[in-house]
C-alpha cells in the first residue's frame, strides 16, 4: 500500500515537472524590439507566431501585420486587462484609419490567447497567431520577407475605442529579428 502510495506521488510530481518545464519552455521568445516603451517580441513556431506585447498603458496594447495603405487590409490583434481577466480582438483594417473586429465583418478569429496583465501601468498580452489566416481577413504573413509591423497603445482606459496614445511603424524579418 505504501509502495503504491510512493510510486503515485513519485508520477504525480514528474508529471507536474514535465508540465511545469514544457510551460517555462513554451513561454520563451527569440526576438523582441522595443520602440518608445513598447515591446514586441515574438517567436516563430512552425505555422504559428508567438507574440508578446507590453507598453506603460492601463488601457489596450495592439499589433498590426502587413497593411497594404496605412491601417487598410492589415491583420490586428488588440487586446487590453478588465478585472484581472485578458480580453482580446482579432480584427482588420477595413480603411486607411480604420479596423474592425473580424466577426463583425463575417469571419473567425483565429487567434489564441495565451495570457495577460496589468501590473504597475504595463499592460502585457501574449497571444498565438497562425502565420495564414483560416479567412480572407488576415491574409498571410511569410517570416522569412519583411513584415510591416504596426505597433500601438491607448490611453489608460479599458476598453478599444479610444485612439492610440503611441503608434509606430516597423519593417522587420520575422525570422532573423531584423529590424529596418
Amino acid at each position: 500500500m505504501i509502495g503504491r502510495i510512493l510510486k503515485s506521488g513519485i508520477l504525480f510530481v514528474n508529471c507536474v515537472g514535465l508540465l511545469l518545464c514544457s510551460t517555462v519552455f513554451a513561454a520563451g521568445y527569440d526576438y523582441q524590439i522595443t520602440a518608445q516603451k513598447m515591446t514586441f517580441s515574438w517567436k516563430v513556431d512552425g505555422a504559428n507566431l508567438n507574440v508578446k506585447l507590453s507598453a506603460p498603458t492601463k488601457g489596450w496594447v495592439g499589433i498590426g501585420f502587413n497593411p497594404s495603405k496605412e491601417m487598410k487590409d492589415a491583420k490586428y490583434v488588440l487586446g487590453y486587462i478588465k478585472d484581472g481577466k485578458a480580453i482580446i480582438s482579432d480584427e482588420f483594417g477595413t480603411g486607411d484609419t480604420k479596423h474592425e473586429a473580424v466577426e463583425d465583418l463575417g469571419g473567425k478569429s483565429d487567434v489564441t490567447l495565451v495570457g495577460g496583465s496589468e501590473e504597475g501601468g504595463v499592460t502585457t498580452l501574449e497571444f498565438i497567431l497562425p502565420l495564414v489566416a483560416q479567412d480572407t481577413k488576415g491574409g498571410k504573413i511569410d517570416p522569412a520577407a519583411d513584415t510591416v509591423v504596426l505597433l500601438a497603445y491607448g490611453p489608460d482606459h479599458d476598453g478599444f475605442k479610444m485612439k492610440h496614445k503611441f503608434r509606430t511603424k516597423l519593417t522587420v524579418n520575422l525570422a532573423t529579428g531584423k529590424n529596418k
